[in-house]
């Protein structure tokens, strides 16, 4: 009992020290729905350690000092991003600190069990926002241009000036939700747990891993696609709310059999 309650007053203590950059991540989970996995993170990684308790249990416990050396570090770090308000790097601090944590009292043994956990903690830290719209223009462009050149091929009388498309009555726009950043968070999310949970060989989950970009774009193309001829032949509007999420939702389920479809191929 007595250990129990120490380590359960380090917990409080750690959370209550950086309730700042819980709370902007929180916020930001909420708030974006490009982030919204983020509340899926720490759910899925203590469910991963959980999966590993035996190797746990039969790996050796041999403290390192370096990890009071990286605790100290990221303290360290954490206070500068929080003075400067780095948000980012104010959260990759947790995770550094964590890891300093487990390092000094366990070993570098534990750590090696539990790798994919920790880097799997990376995608609840949102991307920097000038790094976000600096790749979210060019896959606006590059999916609007695919799209419209494809439907063009279709027989859809369409032209695409930037992020615009027009058509004969209808005018869209591929606003930044559309251009795939948002897919390619989630699915290289998925694809990461997939290839950890169901292969063996390092390079396949790497490969695996990799295959969730470009799914996520071509999705997001085909999407587009799909409301571009809805609009022109059936005169369906699919960016309707109602509409757009449902679309959403199946391409994402679609993405997500792409990606199953593909671990299979990688095991043959």
């Amino acid at each position: 009992m007595p250990t129990f309650f120490w380590i359960m007053c380090v917990i409080v203590s750690f959370i209550y020290a950086t309730y700042p950059a819980w709370h902007s991540l929180i916020r930001a989970w909420s708030n974006y729905e490009a982030y919204s996995h983020g509340f899926l993170i720490i759910p899925l990684c203590l469910f991963l350690v959980f999966l590993k308790r035996e190797e746990l249990r039969n790996t050796p416990v041999r403290g390192s000092n370096w990890g009071l050396v990286l605790t100290i570090l990221s303290l360290c770090l954490y206070l500068f991003a929080h003075v400067a308000e780095i948000v980012t790097v104010r959260s990759f601090s947790l995770i550094l600190i964590l890891v300093g944590v487990i390092l000094y009292l366990f070993g570098f043994q534990v750590i090696k069990e539990l790798i994919f956990p920790f880097s799997l903690l990376l995608f609840m830290v949102p991307i920097p926002s000038q790094i976000y719209s600096y790749l979210t223009l060019p896959l606006q462009l590059f999916v609007s241009k695919t799209s419209v050149w494809l439907a063009s091929v279709l027989g859809v009388p369409v032209y695409s000036e930037g992020n615009i498309i027009h058509l004969p009555d209808k005018t869209l726009q591929v606003v930044r939700a559309c251009s795939g950043m948002r897919s390619i968070v989630s699915l290289l999310t998925i694809s990461a747990v997939l290839g950890y949970l169901t292969l063996h060989s390092n390079i396949l989950r790497y490969v695996l891993f990799l295959s969730g970009l470009p799914t996520a774009i071509i999705v997001n193309i085909l999407r587009i696609l799909l409301i571009l001829i809805a609009i022109y032949y059936w005169g369906l509007d699919l960016t309707i709310d109602c509409f757009h999420m449902i679309t959403g939702l199946v391409v994402f389920g679609s993405a997500i059999l792409i990606l199953i479809l593909i671990r299979q191929c990688l095991l043959i």
